[in-house]
């Protein structure tokens, strides 16, 4: 009976010493599950998270896409089709909407002719809406008459890019946003982060 004990005891020890082994594996490798939610969910926004656009940065090469009417279309490199040129560039979270139809687009409608003064050679108007949509905006608003190209970043590429996205259940949008560029270096930034009318054409041409 002594003998059987012992072997009892030492079987027990072991299954207890071979459990407790199998659990520390486990928690070892699954020790993410236990982090914070706001440390897990901070890790994963800073690594998707890009830098918002500064002065001095180079608008990347994306193409976007230019409605030309007639339900025909262009794709256009930005990079490209800003190279060794001063431009404007603009970008609203939608076309049609409200802020975007009655104050920023109107804004640079209206500041067609003080900004060519300044040396602005072209001003451009993004958003994340299709092609279509962008054509029939600036058709509709006048933006296109007066002389502002209006291109589609449909895939929000661009807008990623400069770090300038706001992501939405229906679609990813463009954060309200202008600049300056020269030869496609950002030599003026005016963000909305404070007021939408910081990136109206009035404060640009302030600035120029």
């Amino acid at each position: 009976k002594t003998i059987l004990r012992i072997i009892f005891a030492l079987t027990s020890l072991s299954f207890a010493h071979s459990f407790l082994g199998i659990q520390q594996q486990i928690l070892s490798k699954s020790s993410f599950l236990l982090l914070p939610l706001s440390q897990s969910s901070t890790a994963t926004t800073d690594t998707m998270s890009q830098a918002e656009v500064k002065v001095g940065d180079k608008i990347p090469s994306v193409t976007l896409t230019e409605g030309l009417g007639n339900f025909e279309k262009s794709e256009v490199n930005i990079a490209d089709l800003i190279a060794g040129k001063k431009v404007a560039i603009f970008g609203v979270p939608g076309a049609f909407t409200p802020g975007c139809s009655k104050s920023h687009l109107p804004s640079f409608i209206d500041a067609q002719e003080e900004l060519k003064k300044k040396g602005v050679e072209m001003t451009i108007c993004i958003a994340t809406n299709d092609l279509y949509v962008m054509e029939a905006w600036g058709r509709e608003s006048g933006g296109k008459d007066a002389g502002i190209r209006f291109l589609s970043d449909s895939n929000a590429e661009l807008s990623k890019a400069l770090g300038l996205v706001i992501e939405s259940p229906m679609m990813p949008r463009t954060k309200r946003f202008s600049l300056i560029a020269e030869d496609g270096v950002v030599t003026h930034y005016f963000s909305s982060a404070e007021q939408a009318s910081d990136t109206w054409a009035p404060a640009v041409l302030a600035k120029l």
